[in-house]
């Protein structure tokens, strides 16, 4: 059963549906890995093993009866620690939740149980969901899978590493500035990013509910489809035949490329180069839309994140990391015409983007301009983790800002991958972009 702890989730599906794999026995294999793991309880904040079981069980029954629900029937993944799952706390990386247990699982969760997937426990991540390197101090810190003594990404670090250490199928996470791809390129995994709106929040502990998205971390674009399939209860896109001739790609040189260094770079090129050999037309150009929104970043984020949670962190200051409650508090001192101006302002650059882009099937971009930092580097030095954090979130923050649907993928050198974005609610054609792209970087 062992080897299956590394298979995608769509071949486990397709491996439940022929008899090759029992829901149970897996189930069983992931919760014993997870236990004897050397870091498990640094990715898992808590597993959910009585509710695991007894999902395998039933999905077990349903595949002998012949009766299964859906594909992904009785395959385990993670859930991030902010997504509500009853009788279970949810406390999104925080002390200030600590204990806090809803009774409602999230509209997402219900989903994927109502599909038969089977819910393996919650992951560690990044307090409140608000930095992209994945260091907690306050709770558990997931390595690198490349690195152990580097951070995993943020602020999804725990289902990224789930996935990636063989403890988990994927991993369901949220991406708001970067959370889900940051962790998924240093991975060595498929991330995707929804449109904002696409996948309902409720039930999930917010940070800024204008950006906040729900997307899987996974191993294949396949899995990614399918996942997200599952989450809004529809049919996946049809990802047979997906090709890069003809298509037209649009590497994104304004502020992408800036500072960016020598291994995520090399990883970019050499990607950009295969999707050229698979037919692509890659083209370089600016984006005067994408300057003006990124200029709205210290606008926009931190205002909302701060109106959410200001006053729960100011009644216990001392239970958050300084330097992620300082990244909160930089919200506080920005003025309400200056915010709702940003908004405005944001509608307009994402209408000339959109115009500016038109042409083309796909943006690209490195996912991240640097490698996994160390952790013990960004504990000691303040200045450090100001500045890697900002460099890890710069180029995903353009989907967000821009309101995007964005997918990353691996480059096949470690720890970096390559960003494809496309207008918002385009998923089905990204995916199948993606889909081809993958072909191309692993043939």
């Amino acid at each position: 059963m062992d080897r299956w702890l590394t298979e995608t989730a769509t071949a486990i599906g397709q491996a439940i549906d022929t008899g090759d794999v029992d829901p149970a026995a897996l189930t069983d294999a992931f919760l014993e890995a997870i236990e004897g793991h050397e870091f498990g309880h640094r990715i898992y904040a808590r597993t959910t093993e009585k509710r695991a079981r007894a999902e395998a069980a039933a999905a077990a029954k349903r595949a002998k009866l012949g009766q299964r629900r859906g594909l992904y029937d009785g395959v385990p993944i993670s859930w991030k620690d902010l997504f509500d799952t009853a009788g279970t706390a949810t406390e999104s990386g925080t002390q200030l939740l600590k204990g806090r247990t809803p009774d409602v699982d999230a509209w997402v969760l219900q989903n994927a149980t109502n599909a038969g997937m089977v819910c393996l426990g919650k992951t560690h991540m990044t307090e409140l969901a608000f930095s992209g390197l994945g260091l907690n101090p306050m709770t558990e810190s997931p390595p690198c899978v490349n690195d152990h003594d580097a951070v995993s990404g943020g602020s999804s670090s725990g289902a990224a590493t789930s996935v990636a250490f063989g403890l988990a199928t994927a991993g369901i996470g949220s991406d708001t500035g970067g959370s889900v791809r940051v962790p998924a390129a240093w991975n060595d995994l498929v991330g995707l990013k929804t449109t904002s709106g696409r996948l309902p929040l409720t039930g999930v502990v917010p940070l800024c509910a204008r950006f906040d998205t729900i997307g899987p971390l996974c191993r294949s674009v396949a899995d990614a489809a399918g996942l997200l399939a599952v989450m809004e209860n529809t049919k996946a896109p049809d990802l047979r035949g997906a090709s890069l001739e003809g298509a037209r790609l649009l590497v994104l040189e304004t502020i992408a490329l800036d500072d960016v260094r020598p291994g995520p770079l090399d990883g970019f090129n050499a990607a950009v180069k295969r999707l050229e050999a698979a037919g692509a037309q890659v083209q370089r150009g600016i984006s005067p839309a994408v300057a003006d929104a990124m200029a709205l970043s210290g606008t926009l984020f931190a205002p909302e994140a701060y109106a959410t949670w200001g006053d729960a962190i100011e009644a216990r200051p001392d239970l958050m990391y300084p330097e992620i409650r300082e990244r909160f508090r930089g919200g506080a001192s920005v003025q309400a015409p200056d915010y709702i101006r940003g908004w405005q302002d944001l509608e307009r650059f994402r209408a000339e983007y959109l115009a500016e882009t038109a042409g083309f099937d796909a943006v690209l971009a490195p996912t991240t301009p640097i490698l996994p930092p160390n952790h013990d580097r960004l504990m000691q030095d303040s200045d450090y983790f100001v500045t890697e954090n900002l460099l890890a979130l710069r180029n995903t923050r353009i989907g967000n800002l821009l309101g995007l649907c964005a997918v990353t993928l691996p480059t096949g050198l470690p720890s970096t991958g390559l960003m494809m974005m496309t207008p918002p609610l385009a998923e089905a054609r990204l995916l199948r972009l993606a889909q081809a792209a993958e072909a191309a970087l692993t043939a």
